[in-house]
């Protein structure tokens, strides 16, 4: 009689350890996916985070900024990423009239009104940069020729900061205007009281 208790309780006993190890298995088969989706859930937060960043980076990079300032640009537009100055007349020995509101001034050989910069002294260019691509130098190669009508004798040269050659008149150096969009227009005339166009005469117009 007491050998078939005791065999009872092992019994009860093995049954019971049987059923505390299937719960076990199961918690932790049910436990791991559920750590792996938060840990999926955290990867995907942070690569749809990126593009937000990269956007602002691009941003930054491409806003313009103005080329006023003190040189009378009037405010034309050049991008941030833009220091060098813009491609300067291609016929920049070649000067002829234009026949303009303001008569007929000098012009390169497109018709591209020419102008002086008040602030150019002592045939030295105060025009380079952010200046220089608004108000595009005019190149000299050999010498210049002047189209009939044009009573100003004293053409030159000037060597510019970067070494290249702008020609002069009366010691002035020549620049044309990048908002003047064809031959005749003279929309850089007075530009922050520092730019004139030029008269056949080779003085600047002040009016």
């Amino acid at each position: 009689m007491r050998t078939r208790v005791l065999m009872a309780v092992v019994a009860a006993g093995a049954i019971g350890l049987a059923a505390c190890g299937g719960d076990n298995s199961s918690t932790s088969s049910t436990a791991a996916p559920a750590a792996a989706s938060a840990t999926t859930a955290a990867a995907s937060s942070a690569t749809t985070a990126a593009p937000a960043t990269t956007a602002a980076a691009t941003s930054a990079t491409t806003a313009p900024s103005s080329a006023g300032g003190d040189y009378g640009g009037g405010g034309y537009a050049v991008p941030a990423t833009t220091a060098a100055p813009a491609a300067a007349s291609s016929a920049a020995t070649s000067v002829t009239l234009s026949d303009t509101k303001l008569g007929k001034v000098l012009a390169d050989a497109k018709g591209h009104t020419l102008y002086v910069f008040t602030k150019d002294s002592n045939g030295t260019s105060a025009c380079s940069g952010g200046c220089a691509a608004a108000w595009p130098p005019v190149m000299a190669s050999g010498t210049p020729t002047a189209a009939a009508g044009i009573t100003a004798t004293a053409w030159s040269t000037i060597t510019r900061a970067d070494g290249s050659t702008q020609l002069a008149v009366n010691g002035q150096p020549l620049y044309t205007y990048a908002e003047d969009a064809a031959a005749g227009d003279v929309s850089g005339q007075g530009s922050g009281q520092l730019w004139w166009v030029v008269g056949p005469d080779g003085a600047a117009i002040k009016s």
